[in-house]
């Protein structure tokens, strides 16, 4: 790795991972179902939360739902009933009308998915503190760069900040990389011919506090080798340009705080891959 990468990009990377990767802070309510945690909710949150959720039961300090007997829809539709009576009330904003799926908790969600527990509007993840999937892929080009994208103004997260090639939400029920390949094309206009090509490269998992809640999302890494002159397209209005960055630049605009806190995340965790490093060498 030494030979490849810049001593600038080395002295980063750890800075950028660890960014990602915030403790989660003390004196969060845990949200359970049954005897599984899913999330943690700000406890001043509690008050509004038993306005529209009256059978969400305080005990041992824990929220807890006793729905372990219904099945997938019945806590889909009750949770998406909860989720909209917050929307009316303001506690959750930007809503998508997407689902992302709550998943019962496993050893190592990097590598691993649990069973869908229930499917709910994606706006109302954080407010919860459920965790969530993403798809990232680092864009390479020949000669050791990267394409990367700066989000639009107009961008409810991290407007204006840099991003990977394409990245998004994973969607209930979605394949990583059938989300791979879609946010390529519509995002950098990547046909569907040559994202066919798209690389894991493993995952991690992002957590760190925001106004809406508490962020917890497994980043799945992907790359994609594209071929010299390639020139992406936005097609959803999502980014406002592309940069192609060599690695020293790359390593100015991640020290700079140029990056959103997970694809900074992204790029460094892509490029510590073995195999991402012999892409770059193409």
């Amino acid at each position: 790795m030494r030979t490849l990468l810049p001593s600038s990009l080395v002295a980063v990377m750890p800075r950028c991972l660890q960014q990602a990767r915030q403790p989660v802070p003390d004196g969060l309510l845990p949200l359970r179902l049954g005897d599984l945690t899913l999330g943690r909710i700000h406890p001043m949150r509690a008050a509004v939360l038993a306005e529209v959720w009256p059978e969400l039961a305080m005990r041992d300090g824990a929220l807890c739902w006793d729905a372990m007997s219904w099945d997938v829809d019945a806590r889909s539709e009750r949770v998406g009933q909860v989720a909209l009576a917050l929307r009316e009330r303001g506690a959750i904003t930007g809503w998508r009308g997407e689902r992302y799926a709550c998943e019962h908790p496993v050893e190592d969600p990097a590598t691993a998915r649990g069973d869908v527990l229930f499917r709910l509007e994606r706006s109302a993840f954080r407010f919860f503190g459920l965790m969530s999937r993403a798809v990232h892929v680092n864009g390479l080009l020949p000669g050791a760069r990267l394409i990367c994208g700066r989000r639009a103004l107009s961008k409810a997260t991290d407007p204006g900040k840099l991003d990977n090639l394409a990245a998004g939400g994973l969607t209930a029920d979605e394949d990583l990389v059938h989300c791979a390949r879609r946010e390529l094309l519509e995002e950098a206009g990547v046909p569907m011919a040559l994202s066919a090509a798209v690389q894991p490269r493993g995952a991690l998992r992002s957590t760190r506090m925001e106004p809406e809640g508490l962020h917890d999302e497994i980043l799945h890494v992907y790359s994609l080798q594209l071929p010299a002159g390639f020139a992406p397209r936005n097609g959803d209005g999502e980014v406002s340009e592309f940069l192609t960055l060599d690695l020293e630049t790359l390593a100015q605009c991640l020290a700079a705080g140029e990056f959103s806190v997970d694809a900074a995340a992204v790029s460094a965790f892509g490029l510590l891959h073995a195999q991402a490093l012999a892409d770059l060498r193409a």
